[in-house]
């Protein structure tokens, strides 16, 4: 009955939002926005072809490069930042006025330097996606017990001890609430580095079918880019679930009575 409940709550929004379009469409229809059929056909033909391999492979596979280098670097500096004070004080000012860079302008920068090539695109990715982790990193480190980090030290832990039993786990819940934000900024640069100064990709193809007014076309790409949304927010819930099944657990205790 659960299992009913949770199911009704994930498909009734979606199909009655589904019921609504097909029925405007079918009032007031408009070259710009294509029936439910229209759109369903239209995917399937699309990207379940040549452009799977071409476009759509290319375009995930820079974008988990992208969102494995923001983990990586984020998670990694994060550690280091958040566990010495001084240089977290001298690396604020910098890394305040580096986050503050909108990624798309450094497009133009980053062709002269890198040039137009897929390490360009992953770059970009990688810039403007790191930083949730990177903050969210340096809070949970910070947000460290302190009684815990004296009593570690008083046992005689070391430092790559204390890293592995006390801090992680502690910084855990903030470092995935950092990544959760990571992927959905990582999915938008994906788009916007295959916009400009490219012939592939998910973001080159859709503004392709824009400038020619394959109308279906186009709404069948704002689709794929939803799914693969969709399936990241599915995959990150499920593997935060296993990463903090302590972290909930212990929530659940505290809730009960």
């Amino acid at each position: 009955m659960k299992f009913l409940i949770s199911l009704f709550f994930l498909l009734a929004l979606p199909i009655v939002l589904i019921l609504l379009w097909w029925i405007s469409t079918i009032v007031s229809p408009s070259f710009f926005v294509p029936t439910p059929g229209e759109l369903i056909t239209t995917f399937f033909d699309t990207w379940f072809g040549e452009r799977f391999t071409e476009d759509v492979l290319p375009s995930i596979g820079r974008l988990f490069l992208g969102i494995a280098g923001s983990i990586i670097v984020g998670v990694g500096l994060g550690l280091l930042i958040g566990s010495f004070k001084p240089l977290r004080q001298l690396l604020e000012p910098l890394l305040e006025f580096f986050r503050a860079i909108p990624p798309p302008v450094l497009l133009p920068l980053l062709m002269i330097i890198i040039g137009v090539n897929w390490r360009m695109q992953v770059f970009v990715i990688i810039f403007g996606s790191l930083w949730p982790v990177l903050l969210n990193t340096v809070e949970g480190v910070r947000a460290t017990d302190e009684v815990q980090r004296d009593t570690a030290r008083s046992y005689g832990l070391g430092r790559m001890a204390r890293l592995r039993y006390l801090i992680l786990p502690a910084a855990a819940p903030q470092i995935l609430a950092g990544i959760r934000q990571c992927l959905s900024i990582a999915l938008i640069l994906m788009v916007i580095s295959e916009l400009w100064y490219t012939s592939a990709g998910l973001g080159f193809t859709i503004v392709q079918f824009q400038r020619n007014f394959a109308i279906p076309e186009m709404w069948s790409g704002i689709l794929l880019l939803g799914l693969i949304g969709l399936g990241l927010a599915v995959l990150f819930r499920y593997t935060e679930r296993y990463i903090l099944r302590w972290y909930h657990g212990l929530r659940e205790v505290q809730r009960e009575p």
